[in-house]
């Protein structure tokens, strides 16, 4: 069995690529994300059972043998595909339009950057002949002008616009698109829009005119990013980002530019999203609105690489001990230096981590003079020096961690815990 996937909250340049990769290869199954946009959705209600879309639940895994990805070039930016992730066999093929470096590998890649990654297989189709239905030439030129702005992204090539020409040619319908591309726009994104204008600034950060505006919502509100659009039109600024809290300490942060040297998709990345030159998002959890402001100019400022490091919060030298380590004497480490772990390091190389978790695997008294190997974590997740406070962050939420060791060149250097990265980025008492 061969699948086609992309990532989550699945965008039309996404939707278009993985019905083309069913085009490109012949018996290709389709697998979308459970989450896909507002827009997709309402596309999807008509059209699901034409393309014939399965979910990730609808396949048996150990079938497989060859994955499609599209318009990603990251694992965990897909849905429910970590069974195959850890398949040797697995014949994996990359179509993707961002010249970030990810970490699904495969042997044949079809990576360029391009306005949107459906251009990528027009070229492809184009090249091999395939005959195109008005059906799937409308969704793919949908795909092409959602990523592009309609051809108006600083992102655009000159080659999205040929293939635009290409669909165009092919029967793509423009109010079938017109209707699905559509924002929607209602009372509510209205009300939060005059909210942001009321409390509009411009700024100056290293030559563009930008505004950062912090907004608290209430409940949840589709199509932000419409509102966050017109929003730097109205201001006719350079760049526009929104920062947009609600309950349980969540914060949308959604950023627009018009500017080709202003890469707000690499600014969403540094703090835990994604996007594109002209826009991008990130969803964080429990920060402080203020020093997200500070960050994102901090980024423009500093060449789009935030001002503050992770080597400039790490503690160091590190304490470490080896692997031979009885468990007693590891327990009193833990005392006296008054901290929940400590990484284990055997010929300058780091092998695990000891923390007070790790004890409750002990039962009997007898077992804390065997080695700290017998029970110490060797799935150790760590870190670079040059890595953001927002990425250390991330990943101490997601692997659920208090402590990430700081490895340059395969040896550790340091370790910042979630303290160190509370103080700089969250609000007392979160």
């Amino acid at each position: 069995m061969q699948i086609a996937t992309t990532h989550k909250n699945t965008d039309f340049d996404a939707l278009a690529s993985t019905i083309a990769a069913t085009v490109l290869y012949p018996g290709t199954i389709p697998v979308l994300p459970k989450n896909v946009n507002p827009n997709v959705k309402g596309f999807l209600s008509i059209h699901k059972d034409v393309f014939n879309i399965r979910t990730p639940n609808e396949i048996d895994f150990n079938q497989v043998d060859r994955l499609i990805v599209v318009d990603v070039n990251k694992w965990n930016r897909l849905d429910g595909l970590k069974a195959l992730k850890q398949k040797d066999d697995l014949d994996i093929i990359l179509w993707d339009h961002h010249l970030i470096k990810g970490d699904i590998h495969s042997d044949r890649q079809y990576c360029e950057e391009m306005g949107a990654n459906i251009t990528l297989m027009v070229r492809q189709l184009k090249e091999e002949g395939n005959e195109l239905t008005p059906m799937q030439a409308t969704l793919f030129l949908t795909g092409l002008y959602e990523d592009t702005g309609n051809l108006r992204f600083p992102s655009t090539k000159s080659e999205d616009a040929y293939a635009a020409g290409y669909l165009l040619e092919r029967k793509a319908d423009l109010k079938v698109i017109s209707s699905f591309l559509r924002p929607a726009y209602g009372e509510k994104q209205k009300n939060i829009l005059f909210e942001m204008l009321k409390s509009a600034e411009r700024i100056n950060v290293s030559g563009y005119s930008i505004s950062i505006n912090k907004t608290a919502i209430k409940g949840h509100v589709e199509s932000l990013s419409v509102v966050v659009h017109m929003y730097r039109e109205i201001l006719d600024v350079d760049a526009a980002f929104g920062i947009f809290t609600g309950k349980e300490h969540k914060c949308m942060v959604i950023g627009r530019s018009n500017a080709a040297g202003l890469n707000v998709g690499a600014i969403m990345r540094s703090i835990g999203g994604g996007g594109h030159p002209a826009a991008g998002s990130a969803m964080l959890k429990s920060v402080n609105p203020d020093t997200l402001e500070k960050m994102i100019t901090d980024m423009i400022r500093g060449n789009q690489q935030t001002s503050v490091q992770v080597s400039d919060m790490m503690s160091f030298p590190v304490f470490t001990v080896s692997s031979g380590t009885r468990m007693k004497e590891a327990a009193i480490i833990l005392r006296e230096k008054g901290c929940t772990g400590v990484p284990v390091v055997d010929n300058g190389k780091l092998t695990g981590i000891i923390s007070r978790r790790d004890f409750q695997k002990v039962r009997k008294d007898s077992a804390l003079n065997a080695p700290v190997k017998a029970f110490m974590s060797t799935s150790v997740t760590a870190i670079e020096p040059g890595k953001s406070p927002a990425e250390a962050a991330r990943l101490m939420v997601k692997y659920d961690i208090g402590r990430l060791p700081v490895v340059e060149n395969g040896r550790i250097i340091g370790i910042i815990t979630r303290s160190d990265v509370m103080n700089y980025l969250y609000d007392i008492g979160v």
